[in-house]
């Protein structure tokens, strides 16, 4: 979603082309982020102000990849979370119960709002058995007066304190392309990832099989490509030139 279709809450030009185009052919697609925040709803409505038409159900997060992976681990279990409504709306309905008393498992998600109480007792839920699950492994997130900390960096100090590591549902974890294929009924071979970063979107949807299109109006610059040990199928400077490659009607 961010640097691919919006940056900085404003339409990369072309995006809406692309995206009218995909719905008028009815070719099923998937709009991923690893932002738990929100949940498909609220992020529907932020994408329809910047002049976006996405539906709730072509939105995949994180959070709801976090949910769909507790519900196959452990069905109707338990999860003390720190997070916000994304994160809680997605594992309430999946039949989750939301508590700090024994649960299956501590699920460390994004808010902008990290708690030093709700983290301390993670840690020591964490020390008393429960298992450990991030949405992602982002140690930063964007905002106007500059980065603020992000899951991975309070995942990284839980860890330091309790020396469990997480486990990442989300990008660069493949796992959060499969179950988004597993959604679209799709399979990887007749499938396209398109991501601005070279450190999540294309090494994970690589790693699941994917062909991956690299566009620049995000995070990835093209000097930044030829560092990485792999490469994308594409790379193009933005979306709008993927435009006249999708079928009209």
């Amino acid at each position: 979603m961010d640097g691919v279709l919006v940056h900085e809450g404003k339409l990369i030009p072309g995006a809406d082309t692309f995206v009218e185009r995909l719905r008028a052919t009815g070719t099923p697609f998937l709009v991923l982020t690893n932002n738990s925040i929100y949940t498909p709803r609220d992020l529907r409505y932020r994408l329809l102000n910047t002049g976006l038409d996405i539906p709730v159900e072509a939105i995949w997060t994180s959070a709801l990849a976090t949910a769909t992976f507790l519900n196959d681990q452990r069905p109707e279990g338990s999860a003390y979370v720190i997070g916000e409504a994304g994160m809680t709306t997605a594992l309430h309905e999946i039949g989750y119960v939301l508590t700090s008393s024994a649960p299956d498992y501590v699920v460390l998600g994004e808010t902008r709002t990290y708690s030093f109480e709700a983290v301390t007792t993670a840690i020591r839920l964490i020390q008393g058995g429960a298992r450990f699950v991030a949405t992602n492994p982002d140690p930063t997130g964007p905002s106007t007066e500059g980065d603020l900390p992000a899951t991975g960096s309070v995942a990284a100090m839980i860890s330091k304190a309790t020396g469990v590591e997480p486990y990442f549902v989300g990008k660069p974890n493949p796992l959060m392309m499969r179950a988004a294929l597993n959604k679209l009924q799709a399979h990887s071979e007749t499938t396209v990832m398109i991501g601005d970063r070279m450190d999540t979107d294309v090494v994970a949807g690589l790693e699941a099989g994917m062909r991956t299109v690299l566009v620049l109006t995000g995070i990835t610059h093209a000097a930044d490509i030829d560092r990485f040990p792999f490469r994308p199928s594409r790379v193009v400077d933005s979306i709008a030139d993927l435009v006249d490659e999708l079928p009209t009607a």
